[in-house]
Formats: structure tokens, sequence, C-alpha cells
């Protein structure tokens, strides 16, 4: 087992692998099997785990927790949008106001 360090000139980064050796029968010859670890942070030399491939951007939507009272939330959500109804109503009488012409 042996720590690699590859610099990808593309993106300017550097990946950190876990490589391990094994001698491949049918070819004759010792090969290596690598494990993504992470990417090295240029900033600070530290190794930053990653989950390989961008699998993190294809993953599952995050779904609400289950200990969240789904009637409480939904009573928030309809007070917010009363809320924002009488700030629309508000702005909307403010415009006509503004818009109607004015007798000098």
């Amino acid at each position: 087992m042996a720590i690699i360090k590859q610099f990808d000139k593309r993106s300017g980064i550097t990946y950190v692998y876990d490589s391990k050796s094994y001698y491949d029968k049918a070819k004759k010859c010792s090969r290596a099997k690598r494990t993504l670890i992470g990417k090295i942070d240029p900033n600070t030399d530290e190794i930053i785990p990653t989950d390989g491939r961008n699998k993190g951007a294809r993953s599952k939507p995050k779904q609400s927790s289950p200990d969240i009272d789904k009637d409480k939330r939904i009573q928030e959500l309809e007070d917010e949008n009363r809320q924002l109804i009488l700030q629309i109503n508000a702005l909307k009488k403010e415009l006509n106001c503004l818009n109607k012409p004015s007798h000098k």
C-alpha cells in the first residue's frame, strides 16, 4: 500500500490515491490498483476527502427529516403566504396612487 499524488493539468488539482500492488498472472507483470482518497487543498496542503467521479452532484435530492411536523410546516407556509399577499396588495394600492394623474 502506498499513497500516490497525481497532478491534473486540466483542472490544476492534485489528487491523492491509495495504490495497492498485485501480480497479474495473465500478463506476467506487477500491476497497481488505485483508489481515490481525495484532493489536496492548495492553501493548506491538507487532503480533502472526495467521493469520486462527481457522485455528490448526482445524489438524490435531500428529503426533509422525519422529525419535522408536516402540519406545522404547512401552517408556517400558509402564514407566510398571507403576509406576502398583504404586502402585494399594499404595493398595488401604492402603485395606483402613484399612477393617478395629479391635477394642478
